[in-house]
């Protein structure tokens, strides 16, 4: 990386990892690493997917959750936690809470996955729904602890929750000895900062890169001018790093350690989806799934060792899984969408679907109209929406239509 932030040495040290360790041992799952052969093909060094997505609630969450709040005083433990998240935190906090006996309030946005506020209920916290993103909620649940007097639990912005996090940095060094690279998703950093923290300690010589969407990078910024700065409504699908602004604490630990941070678009994150979902097997959040989509983008730049790809969560809705899957079909080529204008006569569809037959699409809807007002007297207008094989076979079915004389117009 090009930046270097003039901080002191961060206040989160290596034993402070290997102590959270201690703790988490019988409440986190050290979770599996998995081979991935289509990406070790792709950049031309093994690739190893570390599954935190398979973590209990679901994400690497729960670490850093359990380690902050077992850590607290008595008193403070008496007066309850609050915290606020899009989900992944939300569970974390709530299951933590209920095995160390404590009392939990947590904020989520409006419009935050249904599955995630009904699985953070069943853990056992109160749900508050407040503001449209992370930032505007994490206002709130400030201003609920300094009203009542919980402990406000951050999402990333704090030692201890770094430290939980780092765990995972432990187990990929027990797990693949021989890694050179580790990609990892950034929000506000705590995950990437544990992890960084773990494993230069005891790894200086491998690359930990972090991973941010495009639409909601804050830390390139941040990193250039050498604090955090926030950005203006950011955008993206993977609701587990969409945060504004990085946290103070990681941010130092970030700017000191990782060698580098990339970005990637809305279709290289819906393509990684969905490869882990038909290749590996693994039901990937689109945050989870950032360091995939990071290989996808640029395998050129991962080659010459072992990979280490951390699939960060796993809690992704339902009805976005849908709508995500269509959008990784077209960004792959799989999916194709096409407007085009027949003669209105008897058995001018059928004639339609018959070509699309003989080229082996395969067809998913059809929209038929005939009321537009730009159509001719004697046109309707056809949309469909295919199935194919990708881009080759795309332009295969352009070209028989072409050749049977139909006109795509959209």
């Amino acid at each position: 990386m090009n930046y270097r932030v003039p901080q002191p040495v961060p206040q989160v040290i290596l034993d402070d990892v290997r102590g959270a360790q201690k703790m988490l041992s019988g409440v986190s799952r050290v979770t599996a690493m998995e081979g991935s052969r289509h990406l070790s093909a792709l950049t031309g060094s093994p690739v190893h997917l570390k599954c935190e997505n398979l973590q209990r609630t679901g994400s690497f969450k729960l670490r850093g959750a359990y380690v902050r709040i077992a850590g607290l005083r008595p008193e403070q433990r008496a007066a309850g936690v609050v915290a606020a998240s899009a989900g992944n935190h939300a569970q974390g906090v709530a299951l933590a809470s209920s095995l160390l006996g404590v009392r939990s309030t947590v904020f989520m946005p409006v419009g935050a996955p249904l599955p995630k506020v009904a699985a953070t209920q069943e853990y056992g916290a109160e749900v508050r729904m407040h503001g449209q993103v992370v930032d505007e909620t994490l206002a709130a649940a400030q201003e609920h602890a300094d009203r009542t007097g919980a402990v406000f639990i951050h999402p990333f912005d704090h030692r201890d929750i770094i430290a939980g996090q780092g765990t995972v940095g432990l187990e990929i060094l027990e797990q693949c000895p021989e890694v050179r690279t580790i990609l990892v998703g950034i929000g506000g950093g705590g995950l990437a900062a544990g992890i960084a923290v773990a494993v230069k300690a005891l790894r200086p010589d491998v690359r930990v890169v972090g991973v941010q969407a495009a639409g909601a990078a804050a830390y390139p910024p941040s990193l250039k001018v050498g604090h955090p700065v926030s950005i203006d409504n950011p955008s993206t699908m993977a609701d587990g790093i969409k945060v504004g602004r990085p946290g103070d604490v990681p941010f130092r630990i970030i700017g000191e350690l990782l060698d580098d941070v990339r970005t990637v678009s809305e279709d290289a994150l819906s393509s990684a989806l969905l490869l882990c979902l038909e290749r590996a097997k693994l039901v990937v959040e689109p945050a989870g799934c950032s360091p995939v989509a990071a290989l996808l983008s640029e395998p050129e730049l991962y080659g010459g060792g072992p990979v280490v790809a951390v699939l960060s969560g796993g809690n992704v809705d339902p009805l976005l899984l849908q709508r995500i899957l269509r959008h990784g079909m077209v960004a792959a080529g799989r999916y194709l969408s096409l407007r085009l204008r027949v003669t209105d006569r008897p058995g001018a569809l059928a004639g339609l679907l018959g070509v699309l037959t003989e080229v082996d699409a395969n067809v998913l809807d059809v929209s038929h109209v005939r009321t537009d007002p730009r159509l001719g007297l004697t046109e309707v207008e056809v949309e469909l929406h295919l199935e194919t094989k990708g881009p080759e076979h795309c332009a295969e079915v352009a070209r028989w239509l072409h050749g049977a004389g139909y006109t795509v117009i959209g």
